[in-house]
């Protein structure tokens, strides 16, 4: 077996090192706009990084991306350069991860030239709203209501866990249309300027200290007919669209290098009695199992990778990635609380603190992304009843009054 990369590939690769290493003093210092909006540093970044087809690749010209051909070795050459350079790979987030490859399957002409744009640019934040205080993970429970009046939807509800829904200025939403109809049947896609009047915002404070989830309310909330995405009744099919893309987001595989490449270089770094953390067997050890499940990762994304270039289906390979993604996640930051022993529990502003907590929020944040988006024994479920077509278990019996 050849394992080698053709010559145009590794002409590419040059190209990619040079750019990142000509760039990389431009670079902020990380992606994404979860918790918060872009800054200019960031979208300048991302304009960049789409004028030379390291963001956006696959997205149509007309949309506002690079316009690229798909090409599976070349974006993962990318992945990697950036990677090994520690350089944020461009804006990620709701909007860029999950609606855009949704908008490009199932909207219409005009939802796609209106939205995709702006969105990859940074400009439009997008948040989530699925989970409701009664349907988390039971989505199709779900209870917040769109009636149609005129041209418009008048929705009533509320949803939960809405990430970042208190600096969006979009929302992304399942509501029920049709009451009369059972479960999945009657559920709508649409899409809502957090602007419109009747939306209250509620933060929730997490573990983190942070308040990056949201309850969000709805009283009377128009929003034109022309935000519905697919048709009345659809949103079942579409979210789990959504959801696919969410799941496969959980798994980046560069994210999860950049991340064992800063937990090798705490290891180094740190030392107890005179020897450092990668010198101890039971450190290295740990680091060498992570290191391999990493490595393990990306093959696995590599071949995710392949299923959604050729609008294949993945099958279970494509129901593990979140289970096991935010599991690695995890225990990466774990093993890196445990080498800095006593100092792990120390951050926001501490002077003996490391990294400015980034570890120790990176451990608690993992710890609830096994809950969001789906907790990890409802994934559980799902892979083996869906994925290994095991008998679904047993539901507990009627109690007799």
């Amino acid at each position: 077996m050849d394992l080698s990369y053709a010559e145009e590939y590794e002409r590419f690769r040059h190209e990619v090192r040079a750019f990142v290493e000509a760039h990389r003093d431009h670079a902020p210092e990380a992606s994404g706009v979860m918790g918060g909006r872009a800054s200019d540093d960031l979208l300048a970044w991302q304009k960049l990084l789409i004028e030379r087809g390291y963001a956006a690749r696959t997205i149509p010209r007309a949309y506002g991306g690079y316009g690229g051909e798909p090409d599976i070795v070349a974006t993962i050459i990318v992945g990697e350069e950036f990677a090994r350079a520690g350089v944020p790979l461009g804006i990620s987030g709701p909007g860029v991860n999950m609606l855009i490859p949704t908008l490009l399957a199932h909207g219409s002409e005009e939802q796609k030239q209106r939205w995709i744009a702006p969105t990859i640019r940074g400009e439009l934040v997008w948040c989530q709203g699925y989970s409701e205080p009664g349907a988390g993970s039971d989505l199709a429970n779900l209870k917040t209501t769109a009636r149609e009046v005129d041209d418009d939807f008048l929705i009533n509800g509320q949803k939960i866990w809405t990430s970042s829904a208190h600096v969006a200025d979009m929302m992304f939403l399942l509501v029920r249309t049709e009451p009369d109809v059972p479960r999945h049947g009657g559920i709508s896609y649409l899409l809502l300027p957090m602007d419109t009047p009747g939306i209250e915002v509620r933060p929730l404070r997490t573990m983190t200290g942070d308040a990056e989830f949201n309850q969000v309310f709805f009283s009377d909330v128009r929003v034109p007919r022309a935000n519905l995405v697919g048709q009345r009744g659809e949103g079942w099919k579409i979210a789990n669209t959504t959801l696919a893309f969410e799941r496969a987001a959980a798994g980046d595989a560069g994210q999860m290098e950049t991340m064992f490449q800063s937990l090798v270089q705490l290891t180094q770094a740190e030392s107890r009695n005179g020897v450092s953390a990668i010198d101890d067997p039971l450190f290295r050890d740990r680091l060498l199992r992570l290191q391999a499940r990493v490595l393990s990762m990306k093959a696995h994304s590599m071949r995710m990778l392949t299923c959604q270039l050729r609008s294949e289906s993945p099958g279970v390979a494509g129901l593990v990635v979140k289970l096991r993604a935010c599991e690695l996640m995890h225990q990466m930051a774990a093993l890196a609380l445990d080498v800095m022993g006593e100092l792990g529990a120390l951050y926001h502003g501490s002077k003996y603190e490391r990294a400015a907590g980034y570890w120790q929020t990176e451990h608690m944040q993992w710890l609830g992304f096994t809950i969001g988006g789906g907790t990890a024994q409802i994934q559980k479920n799902i892979i083996a009843e869906r994925g290994l077509g095991l008998p679904r278990e047993p539901k507990p019996a009627a109690s007799r009054r």
